[in-house]
């Protein structure tokens, strides 16, 4: 089990979402410092990262003649991003289902399920080593999601058959020849089964989006993807799509739109301004701290109970988020790395140094957009109810703080 991820109760569809959402976000939020660790060392000591920028080794954001030491430096990149955090998530994967015994096993399987694509010659070994860039590996942490906690799971289910059954002195032997026969098998799984159906879905989850991107039809998800933040259902979307997809293209192109989809810190100051200026005169005192935490602190459940108070807030999340989609797939955009919080701090970290001008305005204009929608639908401030503003605001907190609780319960094994 993840503190990341406490108990959920439900069985409707909506609680069955939440748990595989919370799952998911379980194996990724407690490795978010190594994709940071990541995006700092890309954003800063890549041949076209800050550093070579404000050399003078970058021109017309082509390097030229970086410094020798910012290339020693950017030798770690690919190892981060193409073997230790998918092992880091197969692992955190396998100890959520069986404790450090499923963890080890699930690293193991990772392997496997990592490799897949360059043992079965889905793609060119890089000059004959055994493994490739993750530019060639684009299923990666997606084969992790899958194969750590299966393998974990298999575990788990042969420690529960022999409980009991093991002759005393024997413990010892049995488990660790157990979780070495259980971690090859998984290992062989992954590179057989897990890895191939990854690496495919990898690819057309890719070409889906890519066809998107083309078509400038990528904004369309924001009718998604807001809503869903919103319930709380947002991780299922973020960890378990946008993160492998954004990973992948970082390592062929250097950054990602993915990981700004979701993290976009701009329609929820929007809102907040709508409120600021138009909403309920009891609440408006209550919205200048929230939009200090929202936009510098990245936290954006603070805006979520004033959606929940006006529910015909969410078009405007909705024509925020998809303007900000549309000016980045227009020029191009994407982040170094998940911008986790997803503050304006964050995204200019992680933001490659030459698109920082256009990721800035991209935010802004997505936070314009949802003030005007969002002051329309709040009939610039002449449909506020002056009664019971402050009751409605304290039952939206409450709606908000029992969303969020439900939707961090695990998915049970």
């Amino acid at each position: 089990m993840s503190d990341y991820t406490p108990t959920v109760t439900g069985t409707g569809a909506r609680a069955r979402v939440q748990r595989f959402g919370a799952f998911l976000a379980g194996m990724v939020m407690p490795n978010l410092g190594a994709f940071i660790a990541f995006g700092l060392i890309t954003a800063l000591f890549l041949d076209t990262g800050w550093v070579n920028l404000l050399a003078g080794r970058v021109v017309d954001s082509k390097p030229v003649d970086t410094l020798e030491w910012t290339a020693q430096i950017a030798t770690v990149i690919g190892p981060l991003i193409n073997i230790l955090i998918p092992i880091l998530i197969g692992y955190t994967g396998g100890r959520m289902v069986h404790g450090a015994r499923g963890a080890v096993v699930g690293a193991v399987g990772t392997v496997g399920a990592m490799l897949a694509p360059v043992a079965l010659g889905f793609i060119n070994q890089d000059g004959g080593q055994p493994y490739a860039s993750i530019a060639e590996i684009p299923s990666a942490i997606l084969g992790a999601f899958i194969i750590g906690p299966l393998t974990a799971l298999a575990l788990k289910l042969w420690d529960n058959f022999i409980a009991g059954k093991v002759r005393g002195g024997f413990e010892m032997l049995v488990d660790n020849f157990s979780a070495g026969i259980i971690g090859g098998i998984g290992a062989i799984v992954g590179i057989y089964v897990v890895g191939p159906i990854s690496y495919w879905i990898a690819q057309g989850l890719g070409a889906a989006a890519n066809w998107l991107v083309d078509l400038n039809l990528l904004p369309l998800v924001s009718i998604v993807v807001e809503p869903a933040k919103v319930l709380f259902l947002n991780n299922a979307i973020n960890h378990g799509v946008f993160t492998p997809l954004g990973s992948a293209e970082t390592a062929e192109i250097g950054r990602s739109i993915f990981f700004m989809i979701e993290s976009n810190p701009g329609p929820g100051l929007g809102i907040l301004t709508a409120m600021l200026l138009f909403g309920p005169r009891a609440i408006r005192p209550t919205v200048p701290a929230a939009m200090i935490v929202h936009f510098l602190g990245g936290i954006h459940e603070i805006y979520f109970p004033y959606v929940l108070m006006k529910p015909v807030l969410i078009v405007a999340a909705i024509a925020g988020g998809a303007t900000g989609v549309l000016w980045e797939s227009i020029f191009r955009l994407g982040l170094r790395s998940p911008a986790s919080p997803g503050s304006i701090i964050s995204w200019i970290v992680v933001s490659p140094p030459d698109q920082l001008v256009l990721i800035v305005i991209g935010v802004l204009l997505s936070a314009a957009v949802s003030f005007v929608v969002g002051m329309l639908v709040l009939g610039f401030g002449r449909k506020e109810a002056k009664e019971g503003d402050e009751v409605d605001l304290e039952a939206a907190k409450e709606q908000t703080a029992a969303n969020k609780a439900q939707s961090k319960r695990p998915a049970t094994a």
